[in-house]
C-alpha cells in the first residue's frame, strides 16, 4: 500500500471504470482512491424518472466496484461540506472529478474547487463527459457556434484521443469510510407503481451500455441513417441514458462509429453527426447558459403562448389522450419505457408548442420527470428546436403534421398499435402497461373509448399561423 495521501474521486454523470480520465489522474497519484457520490441539491431536484434511474446506476457502479475489491460511497449533503468531512477523515490529499457543463454545476464546482484549493486541498477537475470542451470551438471569428451544421464541419475531423482502459487495480484504502445506503435515499420513491413497468426498457450500467453499443455496431448502424426515422423500428443505437449518467462515453461511441465508417458503412456519419448534436447542445448551454430556463431568441419573449400546464388540452396531451395518435403513442411509449423515439418527441413538441399554443417550458418540465435518459442540454436545446424560438431552430411556421409524418414513417401502423390499445382486439401487452405505469389519480382504463381530438390538425395549424403573422423573428 502506498504511503501517498489518499484521493476522492467525486462521481457524478461519469459512472463508468473505463475511458474515465479522472479516475485515470486519481490511480496515478499513487495512493488510495475513495470513489464518493454526493447527494446533494442537484441530484434532489431531479424528476422522478431521471432520479430514479440514476438510482439504478449507482447500484450497478457500486456492485462493479464490490467486485474489483472497491466500494463507493454516498453521502447526502452540500457537496461541499461533504468532501471536507471526507476530507477530515480519510487524510485525502486531492479531490477529482469530470466536469459537467450546465450553469447550476459550474457554479458549484468553482465554488468547491476554490473552497477546496484555500483549503490547501489539490482539487482537479477533467473531462469526459463531451469529445469537445465547448471553449476549445471557436468559429473563425472567435465566437461560438450558433448553428450545427457549421460546428460539424468545425470538429469533425478533429481527433479524439482513443478511449483509456479501465483500471485493472483500484487501489482501495486499507479502512473506508462511513456510507449511506442507497435504498435510504429512497431515489425511486415517485416513481410510485411505474417503476416495475419502466424497469424491462432500461439499458444499466457500463457493461451494459458497451453491449448494447457492440450489437448497434454491428449491423443496425448499417441503415441508422432510414431506421432512425421509424419509430416502430428498432433502428437506433439506444445510449441516450448510458450517455446521460457517463456509463459509457462519447469518444467510445465516437470511434467505434468511426471505425464502422471507415469500413464503408452507409449510416456511419448520420450516426457521427448525432453525437456532436449532444456536443451542440452542451456547447450552447455552456456559452448560453439561458436555453436552459429562457427563450434563446429574446423575440419569443412576447409571444402569446399559453403557460398553464393544466388546461384540459394540455392534461390530454400530458395523458396521451389528445385524439391524435402519433402524438398519443408517444406519450404512452414515454410512461412505459422511460424513452421516447426522437421522430416522436419533434412530433409531440410541435404538437404542444405549435398546435396547442402552449409554452415549450410546460412541456420541458413534463419530460424533465418522465424520461430516464433525461439530460438538460439536449432536452432544453430540443424543445427550443421544436418550438422555434431556439438557436438553429425548426424554422417557427414550420408545423409538423401527425397524420401525415405517422403516413410516412409508419405506415403499417406498428408504431401506435404497439402503444395504444382503444380500438384493438387483441392490443400488445406494451399498449396495456401504460394504464398500470400512469397514475391512478387519473383514473384512465383500457375500456375507455379513444378520445376525439382536443384540437383538430387544420384548426390548430391555423391558429398558430395566426399568432405568428406580423411577428419578427
Amino acid at each position: 500500500m502506498s504511503d501517498s495521501k489518499p484521493t476522492l474521486l467525486w462521481l457524478r454523470r461519469d459512472l463508468r471504470l473505463s475511458d474515465h480520465p479522472a479516475w485515470a489522474a486519481a490511480l496515478k497519484a499513487g495512493g488510495p482512491v475513495i470513489p464518493v457520490f454526493i447527494h446533494d441539491d442537484t441530484v434532489a431536484s431531479l424528476g422522478a424518472a431521471p432520479k430514479w434511474r440514476l438510482g439504478l446506476g449507482l447500484g450497478k457502479l457500486a456492485e462493479t466496484l464490490d467486485e474489483k475489491g472497491s466500494r463507493l460511497i454516498l453521502r447526502k449533503g452540500e457537496a461541499l461540506q461533504v468532501l471536507r468531512d471526507l476530507i477530515e477523515e480519510t487524510g485525502a490529499g486531492a479531490v477529482h472529478w469530470s466536469r459537467l457543463y450546465d450553469p447550476d454545476a459550474i457554479e458549484r464546482d468553482k465554488a468547491v474547487k476554490s473552497a477546496l484549493k484555500e483549503d490547501g486541498i489539490d482539487a482537479v477537475s477533467h473531462a469526459g463527459h463531451l469529445m469537445f470542451e465547448p471553449w476549445t470551438v471557436e468559429t473563425k471569428d472567435g465566437g461560438y457556434y450558433k448553428v450545427y451544421t457549421p460546428m460539424w464541419r468545425a470538429v469533425k475531423d478533429r481527433d479524439v484521443a482513443e478511449p483509456l482502459k479501465a483500471p485493472t487495480d483500484l487501489r482501495p484504502p486499507e479502512s473506508w469510510p462511513g456510507t449511506d445506503d442507497l435504498k435510504d435515499w429512497r431515489m425511486g420513491a415517485a416513481m410510485d407503481r411505474g417503476a416495475d413497468i419502466v424497469l424491462p426498457y432500461q439499458t444499466i450500467g457500463e457493461e451494459a451500455a458497451q453491449d448494447r453499443l457492440a450489437w448497434f455496431i454491428d449491423d443496425p448502424i448499417n441503415d441508422y441513417n432510414d431506421a432512425r426515422d421509424k419509430p416502430a423500428v428498432n433502428g437506433t443505437s439506444g445510449l441516450s441514458e448510458n450517455l446521460s449518467l457517463g456509463e459509457i462515453s462519447p469518444a467510445q461511441c465516437w470511434h467505434a462509429g468511426m471505425r464502422k465508417l471507415n469500413m464503408g458503412s452507409k449510416g456511419a456519419e448520420a450516426w457521427l453527426k448525432e453525437l456532436v448534436w449532444r456536443e451542440f447542445a452542451y456547447h450552447l448551454i455552456y456559452h448560453t447558459p439561458q436555453i436552459a430556463t429562457r427563450n434563446w431568441r429574446e423575440k419569443w419573449d412576447e409571444f402569446p403562448w399559453n403557460e398553464d400546464g393544466d388546461t384540459p388540452e394540455v392534461m390530454a396531451w400530458k395523458q396521451g389522450r389528445t385524439g391524435i395518435k402519433f402524438v398519443d403513442a408517444a406519450m404512452r411509449e414515454m410512461y412505459v419505457t422511460g424513452r421516447m423515439h426522437n421522430r416522436a418527441r419533434m412530433i409531440v413538441a410541435s404538437y404542444l408548442t405549435k398546435h396547442l399554443m402552449t409554452h415549450w417550458r410546460v412541456g420541458q418540465a413534463w419530460f424533465d420527470d418522465h424520461l430516464t435518459d433525461w439530460d438538460i442540454a439536449s432536452n432544453a436545446m430540443g424543445w427550443q428546436w421544436a418550438a422555434g424560438c431556439g438557436p438553429d431552430a425548426s424554422p417557427y411556421f414550420r408545423i409538423f403534421n401527425p397524420e401525415t409524418q405517422l403516413e410516412k414513417f409508419d405506415k403499417k401502423g406498428n408504431y401506435t398499435r404497439a402503444w395504444i390499445v382503444e380500438g384493438q382486439d387483441e392490443p400488445s401487452e406494451s399498449a396495456l402497461s401504460y394504464f398500470d405505469a400512469i397514475p391512478r389519480s387519473w383514473d384512465i382504463g383500457p375500456d375507455d373509448a379513444y378520445p376525439e381530438p382536443v384540437v383538430g390538425l387544420s384548426e390548430g395549424r391555423q391558429r398558430a399561423l395566426d399568432a405568428y403573422k406580423g411577428r419578427s423573428f
